[in-house]
């Protein structure tokens, strides 16, 4: 029988720290993004309705 060795010596390990964010700022420029995608959105369908479907 063989006797293994652990090499595990040498391995770091890696620690993370997670830490909840409960920034208003964040948040609000969050809600910035989001709004902005669903104007973008509708202005898309709004223009699709208005102009390109009247040409079928």
């Amino acid at each position: 029988m063989m006797s293994r060795q652990r090499h595990d010596n040498d391995v770091e390990i890696e620690t993370r720290n997670v830490e909840e964010r409960n920034d208003s700022s964040l948040v609000a420029s969050t809600l910035i993004k989001y709004v902005a995608y669903l104007i973008i959105f509708f202005g898309l369908l709004y223009f699709l309705i208005r102009y390109v479907f009247p040409m079928f």
